[in-house]
């Protein structure tokens, strides 16, 4: 049975993949048969919730992987077309208007290939994803995300298996391709561990900004109120209501992964004590450990020094360790508080401690 927190994952990408088409490339005849089977009930899964799919097969018998597809009743169309042959988009564009998935012959191309980015921006494709015998492994890790720009550099280090994939990827991404996904075609239940989810398992290239910190938005709040209600629930942080967060809302940050917002922050600024407050820190149960706290405090606190503020506080219950050990805070006296903060405190009877940073 799925774990609850791993249907809401796949929700969340229900509606941002709806509509959209994505061109998968498959190594089929490379690939164990069981891997290649879970695939395609995994496409037939995404046609069912909206995806446009293209199933470009790059080597084995086309004919078999297309009865394949027709056996997992993903509603397919046989491009009459070579993937590469000039006239392939516009009979691929019609046979997705006809809501049907695209089987074309890619066994000519290469994965990745110039033909193959050509045939992606042509379709309007926002994903093309390559299943492949060999992945791309960063010190023998595959590695969640990699920007474009930074592939060059990564390539050359000399710590990457499949460099040349990395490259192309990056290229394909300056082209106009949105997001790149190489993934270990042998690996089962690929695809959706790829696609419907934050980190994913294999390697992504992406042009854009793939994680970030941006200001919170009104419509972001209940998703914040949603996130730190655990936390709320427990003690660790003070409960907050809508008409709270709206109030102050230009004192919140949110992390966001491919626009799904995992984690929070917030700075409370004291001006004529030239100080303010790490506040409502958290980040997401399924993206802890990855340093993604360190990332927020640091990120809030470039922001009160670029508003010139000399010092930063934080209070907390349950995370000492983490502001003495990982963020460099000294714990202090109450005393040490803006007067204002130092009666909340009194007055809320939490005990929280005190932490504080010069900048």
């Amino acid at each position: 049975m799925a774990e609850q927190g791993d249907v809401r994952a796949v929700l969340q990408y229900v509606p941002q993949f709806r509509g959209k088409t994505f061109l998968v490339l498959i190594e089929a005849g490379l690939l164990p048969e069981p891997a290649i089977a879970e695939s395609l009930l995994d496409l037939a899964a995404m046609e069912d919730v909206g995806v446009k799919l293209i199933l470009g097969v790059l080597g084995g018998d086309l004919k078999d992987l297309y009865d394949w597809t027709l056996e997992c009743e993903i509603m397919s169309a046989r491009l009459t077309r070579p993937l590469g042959d000039p006239g392939a988009i516009e009979e691929a564009k019609a046979i997705l208007g006809r809501g049907q998935t695209v089987v074309a012959d890619a066994s000519s191309n290469d994965p990745l290939d110039p033909q193959v980015v050509d045939f992606t921006l042509g379709m309007g494709a926002v994903k093309l994803i390559a299943l492949l015998e060999e992945a791309i492994l960063i010190d023998g890790e595959p590695v969640p995300a990699v920007r474009a720009s930074d592939a060059a550099d990564l390539a050359a280090s000399g710590t990457v298996t499949g460099a040349h994939l990395l490259q192309a990827a990056a290229e394909a991404c300056r082209r106009g391709v949105p997001r790149v996904h190489v993934l270990n075609g042998r690996r089962q239940g690929v695809l959706v561990d790829e696609l419907f989810s934050n980190e994913g398992v294999g390697t992504m290239i992406h042009a854009d900004s793939y994680r970030e910190i941006r200001p919170l938005r009104e419509e972001d709040i209940p998703e914040l109120l949603g996130m730190i209600g655990r936390s709320v629930r427990r003690t660790k942080l003070v409960a907050r209501t809508y008409e709270d967060i709206l109030a102050r809302i230009g004192d919140y940050r949110v992390m966001t992964i491919d626009d799904n917002v995992v984690g929070c922050v917030a700075l409370h600024q004291y001006e004529a004590e030239g100080a303010a407050e790490i506040a409502c820190l958290y980040v997401k149960r399924n993206h802890e450990g990855r340093g993604y706290g360190v990332d927020l405090v640091h990120h809030v606190e470039n922001l009160a020094r670029e508003r010139g503020i000399k010092r930063v506080f934080a209070l907390t219950t349950r995370a000492a360790d983490f502001f003495e050990k990982r963020v460099g805070y000294r714990l202090r006296e109450p005393g040490v508080l803006p007067g204002t903060r130092r009666q909340l405190l009194e007055e809320s009877g939490r005990g929280s401690q005190v932490f504080e940073k010069a900048l």
